[in-house]
């Protein structure tokens, strides 16, 4: 499902990524990890095409995103969902809204994304909150919508940049869930964190990172 031949990335002559080489199959849930400025977010900033690689070679699916084209770009998106630590909704939409968003911009008319949103939004357990706006919700559950969000397009591969960096341990331990039940559905699923509490006892492969070299693969 992704693919990496010994991919690097450079920033302004500063190596963020060196000669990184892994598989991720095919409904896997994995993480990746690694202290601040190892290079989580740029890893997988190269995944949803944000970035492209400098040196080596990285597929994506169908998608060879060494050599994508620009109008190739929005199909290989399509079929990502991102989940941010910051959230990155709309203060001014609500709940509905903003998790319909994806959709609309797919040009589906309101009849026909109504049941996507509201499936969506039972899976992260925030069907009573359709009508709120995110300004009155807590972290948990602002999250829970972004999830909601990255999920309500079907995506084959969902991304989560240090999603549970601003929660606490019982709202960490409910989005870990969320997406252990989204992996169970065939989604696969990547989460960057520096947590280890995520990971530890886990059960999946943790991809370990630092200053840009990937040091190790272990199943914790």
């Amino acid at each position: 499902m992704i693919h990496f031949e010994g991919v690097s990335k450079i920033y302004e002559k500063q190596l963020a990524l060196k000669e990184i080489t892994l598989s991720i199959e095919k409904g896997e849930l994995v993480f990746v990890t690694g202290p601040s400025g190892a290079g989580k977010t740029t890893l997988l900033k190269l995944i949803y095409a944000h970035e492209r690689p400098d040196k080596g070679r990285l597929v994506v699916g169908d998608y060879d995103l060494s050599v994508i084209t620009q109008k190739e770009i929005p199909l290989l998106r399509r079929m990502i969902g991102i989940v941010f630590q910051d959230f990155r909704l709309i203060d001014t939409k609500t709940v509905f809204e903003n998790v319909a968003m994806p959709l609309r911009i797919r040009g589906l008319s309101d009849r026909d994304l109504k049941d996507f949103v509201f499936d969506s939004l039972r899976l992260v357990n925030l069907r009573h909150k359709i009508e709120a706006y995110p300004p009155t919700l807590s972290g948990g559950e602002q999250q829970r919508v972004a999830i909601a969000r990255a999920i309500v397009a079907e995506p084959q591969i969902l991304l989560a940049d240090e999603p549970t960096g601003n929660l606490d341990p019982e709202n960490t331990k409910a989005i870990m869930d969320i997406f252990k039940e989204i992996n169970a559905r065939g989604t696969t699923v990547v989460i960057a964190t520096h947590n280890p509490d995520l990971y530890t006892h886990s059960g999946r492969r943790v991809f370990k990172l630092q200053e840009g070299s990937l040091t190790g693969v272990e199943v914790l």
